[in-house]
């Protein structure tokens, strides 16, 4: 019998040039630069660049994307249409599977394959996404849409669209950090499926919609949801150990500590923690921060366990004024680009994934007849 990995673990699927991981060191890099570097340097739109191209745009390169990134916010009229029912019947997730998949009916690429109608396809997920999530929010709320901007990037765009107002550039930028440190994260769940899927050929939509659905699932996204329910449970800072404590004995999990990858701090951790305080001191309420503080400490002293991207963030979107329900698709409309990154390699040097097994049921047998069971 072959040998098993469960869950694949330590099992190389494929080859990437987009992004890796030093879980022992604590390192991320995309494309070959430090996470810190690039979120102390970088836009969403240069990000985005990046993990398409393998490389920095110029000035010329970057405002080309911004331009096309602009031009396609709109959804097509097919999904227009959709939003109003699945707005008032499906959950955030559900309806960002289903919306996606809908938007293959009225792509203007339609069924070319060709590497360069696949760029375009990738940049119009990456640009319609975030408007799905804004417009979503505000029809199950009864307010009217707000259209995208064209001339505001990624990041104030979407706060735009999601409150009515336009963010000042605090906000703004907090925001396009929190896009860039989501980007990508090598062979997770979700951008896993979307390399399988693709891997049989099918189109960018399809691959988009696995890594949705994936990205839906508990164990994979949503942990920053959770966090947010229990910093909103224990509700004051001097409550946060106790409360620790007693899930800790109940042996009951804490979200947004630990990782499969990473054996100390998770360096995107390091920034989102940054922007907590600051947008706390901020905002003139530091509840949340200080609550995830006492949080961080306890779970420390008691485990030695690191918080993870989801346990910071969790505060960061809740000072941004982003509903709770709405912070896992919040971070596909980051994840996208590093979706459709993935799924365009895959598709440049395509072999179809299909891992081995072990079998471990009943050794070979003989058909009994009914009468005889």
């Amino acid at each position: 019998m072959a040998e098993s990995g469960k869950g694949l673990e330590g099992v190389v699927a494929a080859e990437t040039a987009i992004s890796d991981i030093d879980g022992k060191k604590g390192v991320l890099f995309y494309v070959g630069y430090d996470i810190h570097d690039l979120a102390e340097h970088s836009t969403f739109e240069e990000t985005i660049y990046l993990l398409h191209h393998l490389e920095l745009p110029n000035e010329q390169q970057l405002q080309e994307l911004k331009e096309q990134l602009g031009q396609e916010r709109e959804p097509n009229g097919f999904v227009m249409d959709l939003l109003p029912s699945l707005s008032a019947n499906e959950r955030p997730m559900s309806m960002l599977r289903t919306a996606i998949s809908a938007s293959t009916a009225k792509d203007p690429d339609g069924d070319d394959m060709s590497e360069e109608a696949n760029y375009r396809k990738a940049i119009r997920l990456c640009a319609v996404m975030p408007t799905l999530v804004a417009y979503y929010s505000r029809l199950r709320n009864d307010e009217p849409l707000v259209a995208p901007d064209p001339n505001l990037s990624q990041a104030a765009n979407f706060l735009y669209m999601l409150s009515g107002d336009k963010p000042d550039d605090d906000h703004t930028r907090v925001f396009d950090l929190c896009l860039t440190l989501h980007a990508d994260h090598t062979m997770n769940a979700s951008t896993f499926a979307a390399r399988v899927c693709a891997a049989t050929l099918s189109d960018i939509h399809s691959a988009t919609t696995a890594a949705i659905a994936a990205l839906k699932g508990p164990l994979h996204g949503g942990a920053n949801e959770q966090v947010m329910k229990m910093l909103t449970e224990i509700k004051e800072p001097s409550r946060a150990r106790e409360y620790i404590k007693k899930r800790l004995e109940n042996k009951e999990k804490v979200m947004g500590f630990g990782h499969r990858v990473y054996k100390t701090e998770d360096p995107r951790a390091t920034w989102l923690r940054r922007m907590s305080k600051n947008l706390a001191e901020k905002s003139g309420d530091d509840t949340l921060f200080t609550i995830s503080e006492e949080i961080e400490k306890t779970v420390h002293d008691e485990k030695g366990l690191y918080p993870n991207v989801d346990f910071y963030a969790a505060s960061v979107y809740g000072y941004l004024g982003i509903p709770t329900d709405l912070f896992t698709a919040v971070f596909a409309c980051s994840r996208v680009s590093g979706w459709t990154a993935h799924v365009r390699e895959q598709y440049a040097d395509n072999r179809l994934i299909r891992p081995d097994h072990a079998y471990v049921g009943p050794e070979a047998r003989s058909w009994t007849p009914i009468n005889e069971r």
